[in-house]
């Protein structure tokens, strides 16, 4: 098997956790108050992943339209968790996960309009399923959360 198909898999099960532990967090909380707490581990595991590596003196020899890209990044990964937090509040996690990892499907065409990948018929076909599915779960009419 290809390495990065196990560490893909491995992140999917992470994230999935991560929506059941969450989903259990924001019923008394805040959805912004959670997220932000999150944070704070995140911080400190990256950072520490990248002291750890010997990675630090990298940091003064990227480029500055890599640090705008990366700064973007990390902004809008911000916005996406915390209205990924908030559905969360609002919905079942076995409905708001699915419709949320949509971002596949979004990814997809992104990366082919403005990274120039290829796209060939099973790429199409696989978004279309997964878009599919996740339509099918989130309209499953199971009851909501709030």
């Amino acid at each position: 098997m290809r390495m990065w198909i196990v560490f893909a898999l491995l992140a999917a099960l992470s994230s999935g956790i991560v929506v059941v532990i969450s989903k259990a967090a924001i019923k008394n909380v805040d959805s912004s108050l959670v997220f932000a707490v999150q944070a704070i581990p995140i911080l400190l595991v990256s950072w520490g992943v990248v002291m750890y590596q010997g990675n630090m003196p990298g940091s003064g020899t990227i480029e500055s339209k890599t640090w705008v890209f990366m700064l973007l990044a990390g902004i809008i990964t911000c916005v996406s968790s915390l209205l990924s937090f908030y559905a969360l509040k609002l919905g079942n996690a076995s409905q708001v996960s699915p419709v949320e990892r949509l971002s596949l499907v979004f990814a997809i065409v992104l990366a082919a309009i403005f990274l120039k990948e290829k796209v060939n018929w099973q790429i199409i076909v696989g978004g279309l399923l997964m878009a599919i599915g996740a339509i099918f779960i989130a309209f499953s009419g199971g009851e909501s959360s709030e």
